[in-house]
């Protein structure tokens, strides 16, 4: 079972890593490092998904605010809890938006449809975006790559063969569970309108 599943990471791990970095990817980003760390696969790899899979992430949802806004999925997600803080946001300090909307887990979808919505110049919103997803993957797959270096560290020879797999699949599991914590948090701060 377990070299199944480490064939799996081998063969579709960047994969991965690019689909969970579209969407709310902090987690997977980490994990993306912590297996570069392991030699699953290059850093430069992994830093390339994640920052291609933030960019296309927001853009598309951007996208979706900018080009669909009447459309009832889109009208569904300006119902979120979240949404009116994002898009007061995003009016009142746009570029400062694009760039810090990445890093507010939860709000990545919210924020990514409130900017669409919002006046921004697509060319403006492209290159913070740009910006902002490479600062965001370098930060958060290096933070992985120490989690390797601090696991191979306190672990030592262990951390060889398949137990560091089984490693990072925790850690990205513990990481998921705190952000996703956190965000119902937030969330519950917001006021219904």
């Amino acid at each position: 079972m377990i070299d199944t599943i480490h064939h799996l990471v081998e063969r579709f791990g960047l994969l991965a890593v690019f689909i969970g970095c579209m969407a709310e990817g902090e987690s997977v980003a980490i994990l993306g490092g912590f297996f570069a760390h392991q030699q699953v696969f290059a850093p430069w790899q992994a830093f390339a998904v994640a920052a291609t899979g933030a960019f296309l992430g927001d853009t598309l949802f951007f996208v979706l605010g900018r080009r669909f806004s009447g459309h009832k999925w889109v009208r569904l997600l300006r119902r979120r809890p979240g949404f009116s803080h994002a898009y007061r946001m995003v009016q009142a300090h746009p570029n400062l938006f694009v760039l810090a909307n990445r890093y507010i887990y939860g709000m990545r979808l919210a924020g990514g449809i409130a900017a669409g919505l919002s006046s921004i110049p697509i060319p403006v919103f492209i290159t913070l975006n740009a910006l902002s997803a490479l600062i965001w993957a370098a930060l958060f797959v290096s933070l992985g790559y120490v989690f390797g270096l601090g696991a191979e560290h306190i672990i030592g020879d262990a951390l060889k063969g398949h137990q560091r797999l089984l490693i990072g699949l925790a850690i990205g599991i513990v990481v998921a569970i705190a952000a996703w914590l956190l965000a119902r948090h937030i969330a519950r701060k917001e006021p219904l309108e």
